[in-house]
């Protein structure tokens, strides 16, 4: 067998992996957080206007095959301070800014 040499990495390349980690995550938390910022004012429009905890599951882009037009839904999880409950449900973001919903709260 021969002796294998093991290279370090240099330390400018250390440098730039470090950073572009930090910026990935920094860009994943501050996504995360317009996305739940969103979901918070289309709740407040749908007459659930003091939660908190508030979690955006998923995303789905649907068409509708006779208009063939194309929305999004979200899934959404949130405690609702003024019933005292926790509901999750989906938010369909259709045509024209209308919203629906379909929350069950238990």
């Amino acid at each position: 067998m021969s002796n294998s040499e093991i290279r370090r990495l240099p330390r400018r390349t250390i440098v730039i992996i470090t950073v572009l980690i930090l910026a990935g995550i920094a860009v994943f938390t501050i996504l995360k957080t317009l996305k739940q910022d969103k979901m918070t004012e289309i709740l407040a429009t749908l007459g659930h206007g003091n939660i908190n905890q508030i979690e955006v599951i998923n995303k789905l882009s649907v068409e509708d095959k006779e208009t063939r037009y194309k929305s999004k839904v979200y899934k959404v999880r949130f405690y609702d301070n003024d019933i005292n409950k926790t509901c999750i449900g989906f938010i369909h973001m259709g045509r024209y800014n209308k919203n629906t919903k379909d929350f069950d709260c238990k």
